[in-house]
């Protein structure tokens, strides 16, 4: 009975293996935020190397998203992060939205949210774990891009307001 369940298993792990999701891989950088935001070189790395994976339409894909369901799992935090942020459809989306997510990427990096404990685990993405001079650097670049915002728009027009 043992050797069936496993046979079964077995069986079942290969079949998946042929059912993977869409790559994240876009080169359209039409309204990625470097388009209309500068971004210093020391953030732009480090945005690159933490936080792109999950919130931009460029993921690098480690060996084992070959596997399923390892794969789906990781195209389902990607798709999820990319609902919280993308920075490359960031200029899209109205200036009152722009300025909330600089806030929000503020907000993590003071709280230390980002990137999840999830993605750097057992050593994976090791070069994604932040260190509070980095922290601050994308902390400072946020808060200057919100400044830039209040200095060219009303104030009224940088407030998120609930649709009806």
């Amino acid at each position: 009975m043992l050797k069936k369940v496993l046979l079964g298993l077995l069986v079942v792990l290969v079949i998946i293996q042929f059912f993977r999701p869409e790559r994240n891989l876009s080169n359209d950088h039409t309204y990625h935020v470097s388009t209309v935001y500068d971004i210093p070189e020391d953030v732009a790395g480090i945005l690159k190397v933490a936080c792109n994976d999950c919130h931009s339409n460029v993921t690098r894909y480690p060996w084992y998203t070959n596997i399923q369901p390892v794969g789906w799992w990781l195209n389902d935090h990607v798709e999820h992060g990319k609902g919280h942020l993308n920075f490359s459809e960031f200029v899209n989306q109205r200036v009152a939205i722009q300025n909330h997510k600089f806030e929000e990427i503020i907000e993590s990096m003071k709280d230390q949210w980002m990137p999840l404990a999830s993605y750097t685990a057992l050593g994976l993405h090791a070069d994604a774990n932040l260190t509070a001079e980095q922290r601050k650097a994308v902390s400072d670049w946020a808060s200057a891009q919100m400044e830039l915002l209040a200095s060219k728009h009303p104030a009224d027009s940088l407030l998120l307001r609930r649709r009806r």
